[in-house]
């Protein structure tokens, strides 16, 4: 780690105790006090329910029609109860609720690099991660530091204990969306790559001028699951079907060796893996996606005790009780990080979260558009 690590910390937001976010793992502060978890046990999954609305006009182009209906929201239990790691990523995942959406449309893919560059290309905007952080937001910092940057996994040459991220992500002067790994990198020849290095206001501002909108956290879900009902994954109980990979994640020993068994060391290009049954790609693993919602640990209760909800849109405002004052949003999906033996949040009913300021190279987004009355 560096002498910048102050900047790391800034950048992450030290996001909390003994949790996760977007693959990280969240270091306790010596004073803070643990979190009880005073989830009720889960609800049962019931069947989804689809609607039976069809769209009458055309798909915009690559999207596709999610019916939106009745389906159970949250995460089922690992095949493996004595799996600690897959039991973690419940936590605020619970309890089961009964959920109902309107139909949408939703990109296929995560938003790919070639796409962006479009929306860059029309507006002159520039990411979060490009802009000079402001001396206002660190004013401790000496102002050699104040660098344009984000944040990037770099993996250790040798096993590490899972107890400080610091070992494995740094703050990286010039990683941005066109340099994913640092000032020397190139999107070069990636295009159908999903964009990373992405903060939330970055994805609201493409997606306004797409002229769609980023998808609510229930949307989100229920696209995912594509019609099934209380799987552990967005095509099944089991990790691999038939033997063959289902989804970009990482396979040897976290976070030092990746042996790339699934075809990949690190993000892949879209739609590399199957389609789920709605024809998504890579709503588990590869990069995470933000969603509109608000993150907070107790959400879900809210909404179970209120019964069936209706096209919820989140909390009103964020609240992470290992990191509080912290906005932080959503992110579904898990990434090409996720792994059995530190992040198993590909797992489709659980829940990432992060600061919205803060982009990685594992971090992306895909849009959705609302269906015509």
């Amino acid at each position: 780690m560096t002498g910048r690590k102050w900047l790391n910390i800034a950048v992450i937001g030290i996001s909390a105790a003994v949790g996760i976010t977007g693959g990280v793992l969240l270091a306790s502060k010596p004073d803070s006090k643990p979190v009880v978890d005073t989830t009720p046990p889960p609800h049962e999954f019931l069947e989804t329910v689809a609607n039976d609305v069809k769209p009458t006009a055309a798909a915009p182009e690559g999207m596709v029609w999610i019916p939106g209906g009745e389906f159970s929201m949250g995460a089922r239990d690992p095949m493996d109860m004595h799996d600690t790691v897959g039991m973690q990523a419940t936590t605020d995942s619970r309890p089961i609720h009964r959920v109902a959406v309107n139909g949408f449309w939703m990109d296929a893919t995560e938003v790919t690099n070639e796409q962006f560059a479009r929306f860059v290309q029309a507006t002159g905007y520039v990411t979060v991660a490009e802009r000079k952080p402001r001396q206002e937001d660190f004013p401790t910092a000496p102002p050699e530091n104040l660098i344009p940057g984000s944040v990037v996994f770099h993996p250790p040459d040798h096993a590490v204990p899972l107890n400080d991220h610091f070992q494995w992500w740094e703050y990286v002067d010039g990683a941005d969306w066109r340099h994913p790994l640092g000032p020397d990198s190139s999107i070069a020849g990636k295009e159908r790559f999903p964009v990373v290095h992405i903060a939330y206001e970055d994805a609201e501002a493409y997606a306004k001028w797409a002229g769609k909108r980023l998808p609510t956290e229930a949307e989100w879900e229920f696209a995912a699951r594509g019609g099934l009902s209380g799987k552990i994954y967005p095509w099944g109980d089991q990790f691999t079907s038939d033997g063959k990979w289902m989804a970009n994640s990482h396979q040897g020993n976290f976070p030092n060796i990746d042996t790339g068994a699934d075809a990949y060391v690190g993000v892949a290009a879209v739609a590399q893996y199957p389609a789920n049954g709605y024809g998504l790609y890579d709503v588990g693993g590869n990069v995470w996606e933000w969603t509109s919602d608000w993150y907070r640990s107790d959400y879900y209760r809210e909404l179970a005790a209120a019964g069936l909800a209706r096209n919820p849109m989140g909390p009103a405002g964020a609240l992470d009780p290992s990191e509080p004052g912290v906005p932080k949003k959503v992110h579904r999906g898990g990434s090409f990080l996720c792994t059995d033996q530190y992040c198993s949040r590909y797992a489709v009913g659980t829940r990432g979260k992060g600061e919205v300021s803060t982009g990685t190279n594992h971090l992306g987004f895909r849009c959705v558009a609302s269906a015509p009355n």
